[in-house]
């Protein structure tokens, strides 16, 4: 270690910068000891793992598509059936799980009372989901 210049004149000073060789050799062990230990660490236990998927499984609720004609008739899946019917099959159709979805067809030129009947009788059944098919392709006057 030089703590003096090549300066003759007769003041020595100690020079004042780092040594910076014994830091790069301590670094430089670290490294080799780093090197040496990692593949040690990284020890593993091959294990087979069941494949998740992201998406969860939905069970979809069937759907009950009840019709009502202009006259007021009233259809359960393509079969004619009375109001008592009706309501029973609503109710029976609330117990199952998942309850299923009501979609509603109605004719254009139903009575709303008809139809605000059978949304109450599927309310008070416990049928919650409510959906109005319509067709598009129906000429509008």
């Amino acid at each position: 270690m030089a703590f003096g210049g090549f300066d003759q004149r007769g003041e020595s000073r100690p020079i004042a910068e780092i040594n910076m060789i014994p830091l790069i050799d301590v670094m430089l062990v670290l490294l080799v000891i780093f090197i040496v230990t990692a593949p040690l660490l990284t020890h593993a236990v091959k294990l087979d793992l069941p494949k998740a998927s992201s998406r969860p499984n939905q069970t979809r609720p069937d759907h009950i598509q009840l019709a009502v004609t202009a006259l007021g008739a009233l259809y359960w899946n393509g079969v004619a059936v009375d109001k008592d019917e009706m309501v029973r099959r609503m109710q029976a159709s609330a117990r199952q799980q998942p309850v299923p979805e009501l979609h509603l067809r109605v004719d254009r030129t139903t009575q709303y009372q008809v139809l605000a009947e059978v949304m109450a009788e599927a309310a008070k059944a416990g049928l919650g989901r409510i959906g109005f098919v319509s067709d598009p392709s129906a000429a509008s006057p």
